[in-house]
């Protein structure tokens, strides 16, 4: 009589849909309106953009959004803040690329 139960408790846990992460950032200057950065649709307003995705690497979508919007000075994901060197990393991929832009041509 158990089994059944959890056979079918087993097949709707895996049936269910993964949810989406919720992301947001605090810049340094200013964005308004849509950035697309990685696989992330961030709505930027001021200093604060927001998005949400099943991607699973928060460090790779800061460093995405840093690269398109500039500085990131805070960065949450569902709720979580990244820490100083999370931060750190984040925005290290800006002067990675402003490097190779200066030097490579």
């Amino acid at each position: 009589m158990l089994r059944p139960i959890l056979a079918l408790t087993a097949i709707a846990a895996l049936a269910a849909p993964a949810a989406a992460a919720s992301y947001s950032a605090k810049l340094s200057a200013p964005a308004n309106g849509r950035i697309v950065a990685r696989d992330i649709n961030w709505a930027c307003a001021g200093n604060s953009c927001r998005g949400a995705t099943l991607e699973s690497r928060p460090a790779v979508l800061c460093q995405a959004l840093a690269k398109k919007a500039g500085k990131v000075e805070g960065f949450l994901v569902d709720g979580r803040a990244f820490s100083d060197a999370e931060l750190g990393q984040c925005n290290a991929s800006i002067k990675a690329d402003t490097g190779k832009a200066a030097g490579g041509q």
